[in-house]
């Protein structure tokens, strides 16, 4: 079970969680970026490459037992900030694709580069599969 921490007074966050408490197996996902299973990018943009990059999270969490629901956090490492900002409405179906409704506390933040040079996007995730 899930505590979504909330502080009296505080506007709801959009699209996260300010905290959130559980117990349970602790699952780390590391950084996936925008290639297929065979680590080849099909395409440079930032949309289809975040799609990708959250349908191997949900991939990894597969073979945990986990599925989005049992996120808690997420870390986005953007490449270009103004992109991410400008393509938000594009960014939150392509999320609920492949994540549903579940909104982990998450963190953003644009790095100069990523290791793989056509990444644009690297998302890191930690889940927790309730005892």
């Amino acid at each position: 079970m899930m505590q979504f921490l909330q502080p009296p007074g505080w506007l709801p966050p959009k699209g996260y969680a300010n905290g959130i408490a559980t117990r349970g197996t602790q699952v780390f996902v590391g950084g996936q970026i925008g290639w297929n299973a065979q680590q080849q990018f099909e395409s440079d943009d930032f949309i289809a490459q975040t799609g990708q990059a959250l349908r191997n999270i949900v991939e990894v969490l597969r073979e945990a037992g986990a599925g989005p629901e049992h996120m808690v956090r997420m870390t986005w490492y953007i490449t270009d900030r103004d992109e991410y900002n400008a393509r938000l409405g594009e960014l939150g179906p392509v999320y609920r694709e492949a994540m549903g409704r579940n909104f982990p506390a998450m963190t953003c933040v644009q790095v100069a580069k990523l290791v793989e040079s056509r990444a644009k996007v690297e998302i890191e995730v930690t889940a927790v599969i309730p005892d």
